[in-house]
């Protein structure tokens, strides 16, 4: 009986430590929106600090996190690499996965998509086209190039978005000038489930995209949000059928609206910023077709961001430009309820916010991060600085944030306990 009860308690407790998963670049919701409560709000680069490891090369992706693994890519002597630490920063393992493309932007790598992560396998994407599917020992259960597959990547910059997970699939958006396409991908076996062709007539580097998808639930079907090529479309998960679109995001035809920033979805409707930072457009989920005439709710034209993607919650859009402006909108009719400036520097923000326990999180590139009040004024509680470059967004899990760098893991917040394997 004694024994039977510390197994239960044992069991309870290692639930209780490893409740908070953060799978994928925007969490275990896919909208930025981070669980739980008790995140630290102040640090620096020898405060608060539960731990630092340094990481085997150049990367900026974000890290995923399940249990007591966190997984993080990067790339080291031309090799795209895929690591396996554990809650405490020590590294479980890592494995190659093809050869190194380095980045043409001095502030992007060849790892910048995001590994996802459905509990049992890791999914890693790199500018190489390699995309494979590791199980949590560090073992290879599928690899393949889709550059080789479905034609070479003719992005003038560097591939951007990242794999992201349905009930039954992963999914990959490629949007370039030529053929574009997204495909869903069994999760087991890398065979392919189905492909779309997404080709739609936009100019030049408009046709081109660096966004990631999102995945949303309606009633009972999986829906897949794209941004890309001056439209959004939503796609049926289990086909890849495109339901409906909108359009009309470059109504002058401008050659450069490539996209960087992705959507995000609250209370049913779409956040879509576009234009390089000159427009975001809210539209109504549903229907089906063109929608454009009928289900674009709202467009502002006066703020907009270029690469940190919005985050959304309770009726609420955050919104945070390249150069730290930090807007407050509501979400239905895109009045801007409060704004303010965070801090005006040469350098530009690249990591997208989080919302988590009744704040805002924005990170600089110098690693500046700023906490700020989710609450009905503009109101910055606390300014944080590390001194590394960052362009990842953070990951929040159990009361712990995770902050990567050029170089770095940073867990900030109170050191690990002994949490399930």
């Amino acid at each position: 009986m004694l024994r039977t009860t510390a197994t239960l308690i044992a069991l309870l407790t290692a639930s209780t430590l490893s409740a908070e998963n953060w799978p994928n670049w925007r969490g275990p919701a896919n909208n930025g929106v981070a669980p739980g409560k008790g995140y630290p709000t102040k640090w620096s680069a020898t405060e608060n600090i539960a731990w630092k490891v340094p990481l085997p090369g150049k990367g900026t992706s974000t890290p995923a996190v399940w249990n007591d693994n966190i997984f993080v890519s990067c790339c080291e002597e031309g090799k795209n690499l895929l690591l396996c630490l554990d809650r405490n920063g020590r590294e479980r393992w890592r494995v190659g996965l093809g050869e190194e493309r380095k980045g043409k932007n001095a502030k992007a790598s060849g790892s910048n998509p995001s590994p996802a992560t459905d509990g049992q396998h890791v999914f890693a994407y790199f500018k190489s086209g390699d995309f494979a599917c590791v199980d949590f020992s560090g073992k290879i259960v599928w690899q393949k190039n889709l550059q080789k597959l479905y034609g070479d990547d003719t992005l003038w910059w560097d591939l951007g978005t990242s794999p992201v997970l349905t009930k039954n699939f992963v999914v990959v958006a490629c949007m370039h000038s030529g053929p574009s396409y997204v495909a869903a991908f069994k999760k087991a076996t890398g065979d392919v489930a189905w492909k779309h062709d997404r080709n739609l007539d936009a100019p030049e580097e408009a046709s081109q995209s660096y966004s990631t998808p999102v995945v949303l639930t309606e009633s009972d079907r999986e829906t897949l949000i794209i941004l890309g090529a001056d439209h959004v479309t939503a796609h049926e998960a289990a086909t890849g059928r495109e339901l409906w679109r909108v359009g009309g995001l470059n109504p002058t035809r401008h050659k450069y609206f490539r996209s960087i920033a992705s959507p995000t979805v609250s209370d049913g409707v779409v956040v879509a910023p576009y234009a390089r930072a000159a427009t975001i457009t809210g539209i109504r989920l549903g229907g089906g077709g063109d929608v454009t005439a009928t289900h674009v709710a709202w467009k502002k034209e006066d703020l907009g961001t270029d690469v940190p993607t919005p985050v959304a919650l309770n009726g609420r859009v955050y919104v945070c430009t390249d150069k730290g402006d930090v807007a407050c909108l509501d979400v239905q009719s895109g009045k801007t309820l409060w704004s303010g400036q965070v801090e005006k520097h040469r350098l530009a923000y690249s990591s997208s916010p989080v919302v988590a326990d009744g704040k805002i999180y924005i990170t600089r590139e110098d690693g500046k991060t700023f906490v700020l009040e989710q609450g009905s004024e503009f109101k910055v509680l606390s300014e944080n600085e590390l001194g590394e470059q960052t362009v990842a967004s953070p990951a929040f899990v159990d009361g712990r944030i995770l902050i990567r760098t050029f170089d770095a893991l940073y867990c900030i917040g109170r050191p690990a306990q002994a949490a399930s394997r």
